[in-house]
């Protein structure tokens, strides 16, 4: 017998714990109506779907579709908790950057998960910065995403609010 071979069987298959059921909410399909500031300054309105679907009760995976201004867009965020590292993690991608995000740190607090992530400059600007995904649960059936980038001040300026409602 190989040593992966003895490893695998001696391997346990990992069990939800509290911190999963919390993402289990998000299972389902939801509609969104997003806002965001538009490169001319204005708000943006944008409306979509996201189906999420669980993994084994331990992970969720959600896929987005939507219309912006630029077109359309499709996006995938999982989600989990790392019992090793005590937080909940996840990445997200789109179809319109090229940047993986990597969820690091995540606290969930009642009915609030709060992630966070570096990525490039806020509107263009150079280097990275921090950034902070917030999903709060208003009720079983509506919950909002909000994104904030942190300044140079140390201040967090939330630039995205997304409602999504159960269908």
């Amino acid at each position: 017998m190989s040593d992966t071979q003895t490893e695998t069987d001696q391997m346990e298959a990992a069990k939800p714990q509290k911190e999963q059921e919390w993402l289990q909410k998000l299972v389902g399909e939801w509609r969104s109506e997003a806002e965001m500031p538009g490169e001319d300054g204005t708000t943006q309105k944008h409306e979509g779907t996201t189906t999420f679907r669980s993994l084994g009760g331990l992970w969720v995976v959600g896929e987005g579709h939507g219309e912006t201004p630029g077109g359309s867009d499709s996006s995938i965020m999982t989600l989990g908790y790392d019992p090793g590292q005590g937080c909940y993690v996840g990445t997200f991608i789109s179809g319109m950057m090229t940047h993986l995000w990597q969820y690091r740190d995540g606290r969930a607090e009642g009915n609030r998960l709060t992630l966070e992530a570096e990525g490039p400059g806020f509107d263009g600007s150079e280097g990275m910065a921090l950034y902070k995904d917030s999903i709060t649960f208003e009720s079983d059936d509506h919950h909002v995403l909000t994104s904030e980038v942190r300044g140079d001040d140390g201040n967090w300026q939330q630039f995205m609010r997304a409602d999504y409602y159960r269908k």
